[in-house]
């Protein structure tokens, strides 16, 4: 301890004895931090939460899901995804904004959460990062719009098909109850055998019917959209005020004292 306060000293001294050395180049670290501070273009970040949509028709086992999560991200990342997303905004692919858009998006899976996908994204105004994201979400949506048609429309034919079948059961029971009213004996008892193998076939159906509408509800059938609105904070992600003078205030210390006891070498090793 007594070696390093002797050192602490030392150093103080060789402060004091250059001091100007050390406040030029703290001065110079700071001129430079608040040129950098007040020139650097400003950037907001928008945060965005995706949610997948499916079409909970899939065979047990399968993921009901559009495209599995590990595809999404892979297809966010793509310059042909991206450059469509400014294309949807009137920006071309080599525009400013454009880079900046591709340099920022940066995306974290969130499997257990839906599964959900946070997406981040930032622009040169706030409104710009959030046009950013919600533009983003608006072309997946695109693209998955078109991967839902096909089995959409097979549910909905699988649907209808049923609805038909039970109409044309229901309206043969009903024939097949006005023929009991009338006959009796063995007839009357062929008749109800009849009506309840009937009705049991309306009861598959009627129970088929039930699960292709609650499956192509909106708890089990949606599509790819946000699952919050677009956050964008108030203050400015870039460049950050607080640790941009931070890190001037103390690389200015450092270079100020390394400069100092530089100076203070040479002095020495001149004899002055």
């Amino acid at each position: 301890m007594q070696q390093d306060e002797i050192y602490l000293i030392d150093l103080w001294r060789t402060l004091m004895r250059e001091w100007k050395w050390f406040v030029a180049l703290l001065a110079l670290v700071l001129a430079v931090t608040f040129a950098f501070d007040h020139s650097a273009k400003r950037q907001w970040q928008a945060t965005a939460w995706i949610q997948i949509g499916q079409v909970d028709l899939a065979p047990t086992g399968q993921d009901p899901k559009v495209e599995p999560l590990a595809r999404v991200l892979e297809r966010l990342q793509r310059v042909p995804f991206q450059n469509e997303v400014m294309k949807r905004l009137g920006y071309s692919p080599d525009t400013a904004e454009a880079r900046l858009f591709r340099k920022s998006l940066k995306l974290e899976p969130l499997p257990y959460a839906g599964p959900l996908i946070k997406l981040s994204v930032r622009g040169l105004t706030p409104q710009q990062a959030q046009q950013f994201a919600q533009a983003t979400v608006a072309q997946l949506q695109a693209v998955h719009a078109g991967l839902e048609a096909a089995p959409l429309k097979l549910a909905h034919e699988r649907l209808d098909e049923v609805q038909s079948d039970l109409k044309n059961a229901t309206s043969a029971r009903d024939q097949l109850q006005q023929s009991a009213n009338r006959e009796n004996g063995v007839t009357t008892a062929l008749v109800q055998s009849a009506l309840a193998r009937k009705d049991e076939e309306i009861h598959k159906l009627e129970e088929t019917r039930g699960d292709l509408l609650e499956r192509l509800g909106a708890n089990y059938t949606y599509e790819t959209s946000l699952m919050w609105p677009v956050y964008v904070p108030d203050q400015q992600a870039f460049p950050n005020p607080a640790l941009t003078w931070g890190v001037g205030v103390l690389g200015g210390l450092l270079l100020g004292a390394f400069a100092a006891v530089v100076r203070n070498a040479f002095r020495r090793a001149s004899g002055r």
